[in-house]
């Protein structure tokens, strides 16, 4: 760099605290100077200087919802299902919904998957809001596990296969199976213990087999959302124990995507549902962290019995409460109340 002339000297850079009114005068001085001489850049580019926001504003970006939704409305035939419903699920949070029969718990899973047309309000499910994004192709981020698709699956098909199709979104899987899709799928019987069933036809496995397979299935196209609608319906007791032991092993798996579970029965709610929310009458009775929301108030009033919540090994259960006496009856297996 060129030697700075002695009237430069005289005039030293003032320091980065320069107020930004003096700016001007050092920028046309700066101009002066020849090309190859490098000037202090004016105070007044400290204005472009990008500052980072605080680390709470950071993570609230970061922590856009799972999914939605505000004011959600549902009529048909004149008769409401869904009544301004408001709800939000977060990354990281597995939730059951749970509710008596007619709350409108099926309801609200076909209108977040797009299988029904709500009525208003705003849906936003995987950053998409519903209006205005291709819902079929969202779908493909949403595994779902319900009565219906276990139903629809062909008696003759391998569970590998089975395993396969979900990847398509295809129901009796047709065509070779791909190298990588047969190495992905094996993986995937292995995380849902079914690794030894790989060969066998839909048709010989047993209700809890079955279920451990549809999760496999909608867990091959990676969601990001899973959505089990009573997936203990139908499994005899030791099955349904089984199947929970599973469930809870899925919720602690660091990549799992986040859970909805659809049941009636609050022992079916593993420790690895952090949220409960509580529907009645096609609204939010409550919402929130399964500890203060799973309460034997808020559970008498979703299915308008006054109940006893009883914790046995580390599991909930209800107890019916009548006359001022408990009937001793626990709410287990598949009995709804």
């Amino acid at each position: 760099m060129p030697p700075v002339s002695s009237k430069a000297s005289k005039k030293p850079a003032k320091p980065a605290a320069t107020k930004i009114a003096s700016a001007p005068k050092a920028t046309k001085k700066a101009t002066k100077k020849s090309s190859s001489e490098t000037a202090p850049r004016p105070a007044r580019s400290s204005r472009k200087k990008v500052v980072a926001p605080p680390a709470g504003i950071i993570s609230e970006v970061a922590e856009e919802p799972t999914l939605s939704v505000e004011g959600l409305r549902l009529v048909r035939g004149g008769t409401p299902i869904l009544s301004d419903l408001s709800w939000s699920v977060s990354p990281n949070q597995h939730w059951a919904i749970l509710g008596a029969n007619g709350s409108g718990k099926t309801s609200l899973l076909s209108v977040l998957t797009g299988y029904l047309t709500p009525t208003g309000g705003l849906i936003r499910v995987l950053g998409q809001q519903y209006g205005r994004s291709n819902w079929v192709e969202l779908r493909k981020s949403i595994g779902i596990v319900s009565s219906s698709i276990r139903q629809a699956m062909p008696d003759h098909e391998p569970v590998l296969t089975t395993i396969v199709s979900g990847k398509y979104a295809m129901i009796d899987y047709w065509g070779r199976v791909k190298r990588q899709d047969r190495a992905d799928a094996e993986a995937i019987l292995k995380q849902v213990n079914c690794e030894h069933l790989a060969d066998r036809p839909w048709l010989v496995l047993s209700q809890g087999e079955r279920q451990r397979v549809l999760i496999g299935r909608a867990l091959m196209a990676r969601p990001r959302l899973l959505i089990l609608d009573e997936p203990c319906a139908g499994l005899d007791p030791v099955a349904r124990e089984l199947f929970l032991e599973f469930l809870q092993q899925l919720t602690r798996q660091k990549e799992a995507p986040v859970l909805l579970l659809v049941t009636h029965h609050v022992e079916e709610i593993v420790d690895g549902i952090s949220h409960v929310l509580m529907l009645k009458k096609g609204a939010v009775l409550a919402a929130g962290e399964r500890d203060t929301t799973l309460t034997a108030e808020n559970l008498g009033e979703a299915f308008g019995e006054k109940l006893s919540l009883i914790s046995r090994d580390g599991r909930l259960w209800l107890e019916l409460q009548r006359r001022g006496t408990s009937t001793k009856h626990l709410f287990t297996g598949n009995r709804d109340i």
